[in-house]
């Protein structure tokens, strides 16, 4: 019953949250830091809707440099709300095209300036990441990318696809990886206290003066710091 008005709760969350952004989206379009406003319209409500503790250990996302591509591991349609408790100033998201026919929160993502790619048409794929680089180089703004291209469920991470490295490379900007606990099997919705979820941001990784060539190790050293993190933040609430 609890999780039946949750669910009910949250979807008039939704429908306010999307109706307010699209609002500060017309009032000011394509802003880079309309993503981060939206992003606390919709985690704050949501948290405490669902019955959720989240806690974050963010200091170097909060103190990246002016551009940079952060990755992050993707779990559920809940890292919206999840991963927007964190999500730093003048930052925008790539996602795919797909979202633009989401009510209110399609329209939303596209007038923040987000990144909307088209994962049909590598044509087109490619000219987003080219002008995504430009972004990266120019504009001080960075890029949210999830890495694994979909959700994995809580699992362990997904192969990496190369995009997010790529634009690192050649923008030569570092990447800053933020990981959640896996949270997704272990939330309990019919709860009060529904969970508790961990967020941790690792240093940056510099990517100055590397090549293509370099692609393969800096996604395995990437992949292989976010699956201790991840492991670490587990062992630390399963002791808890």
């Amino acid at each position: 019953m609890l999780y039946l008005f949750r669910m009910y709760l949250m979807g008039l969350h939704f429908i306010a949250a999307g109706s307010l952004g699209l609002l500060l989206g017309l009032c000011r379009p394509f802003n880079p830091d309309n993503s981060r406003l939206c992003a606390r319209l919709y985690a704050w409500p949501a948290m405490r809707i669902l019955g959720l503790k989240v806690r974050a250990e963010a200091g170097p996302l909060m103190d990246k440099p002016q551009s940079c591509v952060i990755i992050a591991n993707h779990q559920s349609n809940y890292d919206l709300f999840v991963f927007g408790n964190v999500v730093p100033p003048r930052t925008v998201c790539i996602g795919k095209k797909s979202l633009k026919w989401v009510p209110l929160f399609g329209q939303l993502f596209w007038l923040s300036g987000n990144v909307l790619i088209d994962r049909g048409n590598p044509h087109k794929a490619r000219r987003s990441i080219v002008t995504t680089t430009h972004t990266l180089q120019h504009k001080d703004t960075s890029i949210w990318v999830f890495p694994e291209g979909t959700r994995n469920g809580g699992e362990e991470l997904l192969p990496f696809k190369r995009g997010a490295f790529q634009m690192a490379i050649a923008a030569g900007v570092p990447i800053v990886p933020v990981c959640t606990s896996n949270y997704i099997k272990h939330m309990r919705l019919n709860r009060w206290n529904s969970g508790e979820i961990l967020i941790r941001s690792l240093p940056a990784i510099p990517t100055a003066g590397l090549s293509m060539d370099d692609l393969p190790r800096l996604m395995a050293q990437c992949r292989e710091q976010m699956l201790e993190c991840i492991a670490s933040m587990d062992r630390q609430l399963q002791s808890n």
